[in-house]
């Protein structure tokens, strides 16, 4: 009974900031979905924030706003289980190596860097099964794909396009999730030190203001990245079945030369509206979930 329990105590830490992780992520982003599918809308060139809200309403309904939910859950339920739970190891691993010191900002930067790379290898089939279902709606009737939900949209993309089409876009989508853990992650952890230790903050203010910092910069450093991953993932080939891109570095470079730098920044406010909210919910759910646990003597 005593190596049962020892066995249970040894195994709970080390999956407890992976369950910590999914669940925040997969709460925050119930509240986020709405903008989120805005967001989506703008970048395939539907218009304003305002005007696509109002076509959606108009011609879709309210439920438009949550299509892709199920995706949307998915890909925390992987995703965010891994980069959160990476971090978490990454960040402890290497504190001891510092003999308990707190990281220098680069440190937590590389650290960031490696756990949103994880995160995106196993969260890039649901967040292609999520692009997709989003950006369903603007297709021409004939090539809709009219996925029911994620695991739908998973089983037809193997179907009709084999098991590694689910990673269509990888290379854009790893390396937009390390640009915006490396905002996210290595912010948080330095504002939380700055405003608990420079600042003397109570822990709701440190919170909330190191979470939004953290959102500001998971906006900036990944909006480009997440604009080319958009393109590549949603693009449907010709008439002679050619695809509009090569690839991630062909849709760069072709937007920078019809549309300039700034292209890549097209629904930045919105994008910085649904990143920034979904950050400093995920932060304040993973807070809340910690003290509920510790309440509980987890």
């Amino acid at each position: 009974m005593a190596n049962e329990k020892t066995s249970q105590a040894g195994v709970w830490p080390k999956v407890k900031p992976f369950i910590n992780g999914g669940t925040s992520g997969m709460l925050a982003t119930c509240v986020i979905q709405p903008i989120d599918m805005i967001k989506v809308r703008i970048q395939l060139g539907q218009g304003s924030a305002a005007s696509v809200t109002k076509n959606m309403l108009q011609n879709e309904g309210v439920g438009a706003f949550y299509k892709g939910l199920s995706a949307g859950l998915l890909r925390q339920a992987t995703y965010t289980t891994a980069r959160l739970g990476s971090f978490k190891m990454l960040t402890t691993k290497a504190i001891e190596a510092n003999d308990g010191k707190p990281l220098p900002l680069y440190q937590k930067a590389l650290c960031g860097l490696t756990a949103g790379a994880i995160g995106a290898c196993f969260g890039s089939p649901a967040d292609l099964a999520l692009i997709r279902m989003q950006a369903d709606a603007t297709l021409p009737a004939a090539q809709r794909r009219n996925y029911s939900n994620a695991f739908h949209a998973l089983y037809r993309i193997v179907g009709d396009e084999g098991v590694l089409a689910l990673w269509k876009g990888a290379g854009p989508t790893v390396v937009r999730a390390m640009a915006l853990n490396m905002g996210m992650l290595a912010s948080y952890d330095q504002s939380v030190e700055f405003f608990k230790d420079s600042l003397e903050l109570g822990e709701a203010a440190t919170v909330v203001g190191a979470s939004a910092v953290s959102g500001f910069f998971a906006s900036a450093c990944s909006l480009p990245f997440d604009y080319v991953k958009t393109q590549i993932q949603k693009m449907q080939p010709d008439a002679e079945g050619k695809y509009p891109y090569t690839g991630s570095l062909d849709c760069a470079v072709k937007t920078l030369k019809s549309g300039g730098p700034l292209k890549f920044y097209t629904g930045f406010p919105v994008y910085c509206v649904r990143i920034a909210p979904h950050v400093m919910m995920t932060w304040i759910f993973l807070n809340q979930i910690q003290k509920i646990e510790n309440r509980m003597g987890l």
